[in-house]
């Protein structure tokens, strides 16, 4: 397997929406009960996708809708990120500077907010020319409240090319083989579908709930699977070796 930096590209889903319960207090109660009721079903290795998706729907609908009712004013998100307890993971910075130094394009694929998310990227100095996100995008009005989110709503389920169609910096990505994909849900392992001829690719698997529970369908899917691991050490370590000898 060779891999070229010219050639690689990097696949990142690891915000889990329920960040929003330290960033928005005052509907947490309500945000940890959608939680409770529906993440049983998103991780239930019994039910279809057929079966999940419309509830991820629902759940993420729900979601959105609380949040709208708080008026969240667009001036007021630095801010809210500023005094949350919200962080990146433990390395991040040597990931995103290591991608940032070889121009390896940085995809994140978020279920989240992409506002909130965008602003804690920036607020760690890291939001460098190579990263994009893709997210659940706030819709906000003349006077800077927000009413809305604007489509497509990505879920854990559809964070692949059913949600990038017309995407024209997606579309440029042909030249870009080899690509590792850094996935915590079942969901992620579909993010490289949008991605035209790919000849490498690595699937690694963060594996942070009912592990012994999980852990052998990880382990069919994921090439490489870390268990309750908060941190980017591992795949730093793998992106040093691999750029070292590109």
């Amino acid at each position: 397997m060779l891999w070229r930096t010219s050639e690689m590209l990097v696949l990142l889903s690891l915000f889990r929406p329920d960040v929003h319960f330290v960033l928005f207090p005052r509907v947490t109660p309500q945000l940890k009960d959608l939680l409770h009721y529906y993440y049983p079903i998103e991780i239930d290795p019994n039910r279809t996708l057929e079966e999940k998706c419309p509830l991820m729907v629902e759940w993420w609908t729900k979601a959105h809708e609380l949040l709208v009712q708080q008026k969240i004013h667009k001036g007021d998100i630095a801010q809210i990120v500023r005094e949350s307890e919200a962080m990146l993971r433990d390395g991040f910075r040597e990931f995103f500077d290591q991608l940032h130094k070889n121009n390896v394009p940085l995809f994140i694929f978020s279920a989240g907010v992409g506002d909130i998310l965008e602003e804690i990227i920036r607020q760690a100095n890291v939001f460098y020319s190579n990263v994009n996100v893709v997210s659940n995008y706030m819709d906000f009005s003349d006077a800077g409240i927000l009413t809305h989110f604007k489509g497509p709503l990505i879920h854990t389920y559809n964070k692949n090319n059913t949600v990038l169609q017309g995407m024209e910096y997606f579309q440029q990505l042909s030249t870009r083989t080899s690509i590792i994909l850094l996935g915590d849900s079942m969901g992620d392992l579909t993010m490289a579908d949008g991605v035209p001829s790919v000849e490498n690719i690595l699937k690694i698997g963060f594996l942070n709930d009912k592990v012994e529970e999980r852990r052998g369908k990880y382990l069919d899917s994921y090439d490489i699977v870390l268990e309750s691991d908060e941190t980017l050490d591992v795949v730093n370590g793998i992106l040093r070796y691999i750029l070292a000898e590109t």
